[in-house]
């Protein structure tokens, strides 16, 4: 037996009780929710302009690579953004892999923008929390998608 199915046949019980007793299991939903809610919330935020001008976080020079203005650079990030969070709410094993390429990719540019180095770092922290999700979604499996996560 793998050491995944080992901790799943160890951890008998409905969600409630694992909730209440596994602590592994606790921090795979804690990571679950938050990299589900973070992402959709930031994401439609880049339409609704409310948290902040997003704008102003796309380097120049990432801006000449990509096509159209960087208004629109940030609303196709939206997109993105909302559908990595759903990839986390639905498979949490992929969609926290998807959450952390895009975490890296958002340091790259804040790195070549300059100036939101704290941001930077503090977004690395994130991209560690969701390479986390993805290898907790390993091993505790998923209540909605039984044998799949």
């Amino acid at each position: 037996m793998t050491s995944i199915a080992a901790r799943q046949a160890a951890a008998p019980g409905t969600t409630a009780s694992r909730l209440r007793t596994d602590p592994v299991y606790q921090a795979f939903w804690l990571l679950r929710i938050g990299f589900t809610a973070a992402p959709i919330l930031f994401g439609l935020d880049k339409f609704a302009g409310i948290l902040t001008n997003w704008d102003r976080y796309l380097a120049p020079a990432i801006d000449r690579l990509v096509p159209g203005t960087a208004h629109q650079a940030m609303l196709a990030v939206g997109v993105i953004e909302v559908v990595a969070g759903i990839a986390v709410a639905v498979l949490p094993r992929v969609g926290g892999y998807v959450v952390a390429a895009w975490l890296g990719g958002i340091i790259v540019n804040l790195l070549v923008l300059g100036g939101f180095y704290d941001v930077a770092l503090r977004d690395f922290g994130l991209l560690l929390a969701a390479l986390t999700l993805a290898r907790l979604a390993a091993a505790v499996g998923s209540p909605w998608l039984p044998g799949r996560s």
